[in-house]
């Protein structure tokens, strides 16, 4: 069943919900423009279909501009520059909790999707009319005040 604990997880007392794996995730801002870098969810992931910064989870051993550098050589076949963290913020899913890390970034090369999902520059005042996951919703707030 997709809501089981997995094994070796507890809740913390009678009547408690089970642990949720954590999960620590990165996410570059690109601004050229006026507009951001977004790329979309494939069919079959978590949280399919919505718009989202790019970027991903942190492999073990790895720091987190090491995990953003690699996430987006692997997604967008691009390098780029990591700047400033912007914001840190984490937020709970049913499935899952995700502690994502939101850095500013500068593309060194053109980037181009390579796993088959949709990319697109969306302008600033644009942002909040697409669908992102809740756990943006912080970062939407930060860039169109």
């Amino acid at each position: 069943m997709p809501n089981e604990p997995e094994a070796g997880t507890a809740g913390t007392g009678a009547g408690s919900t089970p642990a949720r794996p954590r999960i620590e995730v990165t996410a570059a801002v690109v601004e050229r423009d006026g507009a951001f870098l977004l790329t979309r969810r494939l069919d079959g992931t978590h949280l399919e279909g919505y718009w989202e910064f790019p970027g991903g989870k942190r492999h073990g051993g790895e720091s987190l501009r090491e995990c953003l550098v690699r996430e987006i050589r692997e997604e967008l076949d691009a390098d780029v520059a990591v700047g400033d963290k912007m914001l840190a913020t984490s937020h709970d899913y049913p499935e899952r909790t995700v502690d994502l890390h939101f850095f500013r970034c500068t593309l060194l090369t053109e980037p181009r999707p390579v796993l088959g999902q949709e990319m697109r520059w969306v302008r600033r005042e644009e942002l909040a009319a697409y669908p992102l996951p809740p756990a943006d919703d912080e970062l939407v707030k930060l860039l169109t005040a």
